[in-house]
This record gives structure tokens, C-alpha cells and sequence, in this order.
């Protein structure tokens, strides 16, 4: 097996005949037609909605995707606000030197973030400009990451500093002085898909405005039990669902799911690329997506037996990563 193959797919790939094979017992967990063993994932948060008006700064479909088949970047920017803990708070120090400092955080209703910061007069002014950077890594493949541009204050709202205390001892565990805590208002936010990406401005309603991805909380879990115990389905959700115009797909591997769709990157003769398939309609909770994946690994195990013709239209969107 090459080496890159190596790097792209776990250790641990079950073999092709505990994945599909007639033989199987009908209990057994996909088996032909293919059944999902239950996976038991914690429910989504509840989601916020913030009610500012503004002018929206919609983002036009990636070339060759249908227009809706991803999330948008502010959907993505308060998904990875919710889902992460830690970032970089960076602004000016009264010298003038720019200063960057990790801190903890949790966010409020309309996705913005409050630190814990002990004594930052003696680092930087409060109120100035600043920054606050974070990224969320997936499946070890792509690490998606938005930056927030604002001002740091104190909250003046008794209710609200409530509420934040107390989702700060739920997250990390301990109680929180109300008196370090720092609440940073929101301008603009910055969206990078990975690294070494171009990034995409997001204004701050609609960032404000959007909701962070229903699927967020058991998303990883999902993925895990694809490219673990489902490998060679999730192959065949590339050879079937991509018209990669490739002669041999030598490897694939989910890299995130969210309510539209999933995220894989796949290994044939000319590198490694990434692909965006969509699911045949919106998915919001746990069972959504089971069905979702039921329901589109039973289809291409048919079309590649030539049970069935295909008769959906084949991504062709494809992005070299490597």
C-alpha cells in the first residue's frame, strides 16, 4: 500500500466481506440491504438566532456544486465557535507591539465569544481593536478556521454574565470570577476552509444570524464509524456518487458530515483530491443521517453490482489537495 494511502486511511480497516456479504445474518450491522448498528450520540445543542438586520453577504456556489449543497461560511464560522474552546486573542500591546495570547472561551446566544482574562491592562488596553482566531481540526485531514475582528468589554447585562458563568462551569468544569470575564463584540469575521485557502468575509449579522450546524455534536462520531468500520462503503459512496474521470480510486476517507452533506478526500494515480457529495435532501438530527447513509450506500452497492442505473447527476467538483 503507498505510502500517502497509508497516511489517508486508519490502521484499521475491516476487511471487504465483514461489510458486504449475502451470507451475513440479517441483524448483521450492513448486511445487504445495508442496516446501521445503532449509534448512540449525544443530541445537539440548542440553537440561537440573533434578529440584526443587515446587509447579507451571500457567497456564490463552489463551480460545478449545485447551489445549496454546502454550508454557508457563516453557518461554518458559529459551527466552529460552538465546537472549540480555545483560541488567539491578538491585539496591541501601549507600545504598540502586536501581542497574541491563547485563552478559553464560550460563546453567547449570537455566537460571540467571552474569555477569562487576568489582568489584561497589563498586556494591552481593553476596548482597542482586536482579534480572536480559532480553528477546529477534522478527521487529522482539514482544519477549517474563522478569525472574529472586535472590541473587548465588560458585559453590563447581570442576566447575561449569568448565563455565561454558568455555561463556562459546565464547559471546563469550574466556576469563573465574573469580574475576568470579557465579552467581545463582533465587526467582521474572516472564514478560511484550511490552511493555505483564500478566506471569505462574513458581515457580522450574518454571522450573527446563522445557526451552527445541527449535526455538530456527534458529526465526529459519525465519520470515526464510517472510515473505521464502514471503509469500504464509504469507497463506494466515492466511486458511485463522483465522476472523478479517474481509472482507479484507490482510497477514500469521510472527513465531516453536516446537514447537507459529507466531506472526502480520496487517493488515485494523480494525488489526493477532495469532493463534496450532497445528500439527497436536508438531514437535522441522528436518524436523518442513518437514513441518509442507508438509504445512498444501498443505492451505490446497486449500481455497482448493475442492479440499477444511476439516474442522480454524479459530483464533478473536485479540488487537488495534494
Amino acid at each position: 500500500m503507498p505510502l500517502l494511502l497509508q497516511a489517508l486511511l486508519p490502521s484499521t480497516l475491516p476487511s471487504s466481506s465483514s461489510l458486504l456479504n449475502p451470507s451475513l445474518s440479517k441483524n448483521a450491522p450492513f448486511s445487504c440491504p445495508h442496516r446501521f448498528s445503532a449509534l448512540k450520540y449525544p443530541s445537539s445543542r440548542r440553537l440561537l438566532r440573533c434578529s440584526l438586520v443587515s446587509v447579507s453577504t451571500e457567497v456564490p456556489p463552489t463551480m460545478g456544486e449545485p447551489r445549496g449543497a454546502r454550508l454557508s461560511p457563516a453557518e461554518v464560522s458559529r459551527t466552529i465557535m460552538e465546537l472549540s474552546s480555545t483560541g488567539t486573542l491578538s491585539t496591541l500591546t501601549p507600545e504598540g507591539w502586536p501581542l497574541g495570547i491563547g485563552a478559553r472561551f464560550v460563546v453567547d446566544a449570537r455566537g460571540a465569544p467571552a474569555l477569562c482574562l487576568s489582568q489584561p491592562d497589563s498586556l494591552f488596553g481593553i476596548g482597542g481593536r482586536a482579534s480572536f482566531h480559532v480553528q477546529f481540526e477534522q478527521s487529522g485531514s482539514r482544519t477549517p478556521q474563522c478569525t472574529l475582528l472586535g472590541s473587548l468589554s465588560k458585559p453590563d447585562d447581570e442576566l447575561l454574565l449569568r448565563k455565561l458563568r454558568m455555561k463556562w462551569e459546565k464547559q471546563f468544569g469550574e466556576q469563573v470570577n465574573g469580574e475576568l470575564v470579557y465579552l467581545m463584540s463582533i465587526e467582521r469575521v474572516l472564514h478560511m476552509e484550511d490552511f493555505k485557502e483564500n478566506g471569505v468575509w462574513v458581515a457580522c449579522s450574518e454571522y450573527m444570524n446563522a445557526d451552527p450546524d445541527p449535526l455538530r455534536d456527534f458529526a465526529e462520531k459519525i465519520v470515526e464509524e464510517m472510515n473505521l468500520r464502514h471503509a469500504e462503503d464509504v469507497q463506494r459512496l466515492c466511486n458511485v456518487f463522483v465522476d472523478s474521470g479517474f481509472q482507479q480510486v484507490m482510497g477514500a476517507k469521510m472527513i465531516w458530515v453536516d446537514r447537507l452533506g459529507f466531506d472526502m478526500h480520496f487517493y488515485s494515480e494523480k494525488g489526493v483530491f477532495a469532493a463534496r457529495i450532497p445528500f439527497p435532501r436536508e438531514v437535522a438530527d441522528e436518524k436523518g443521517v442513518k437514513s441518509s447513509f442507508n438509504s445512498m450506500s444501498h443505492l451505490a452497492w446497486e449500481v455497482e453490482k448493475n442492479y440499477v442505473v444511476p439516474d442522480f447527476e454524479k459530483v464533478t467538483c473536485l479540488k487537488k489537495i495534494m
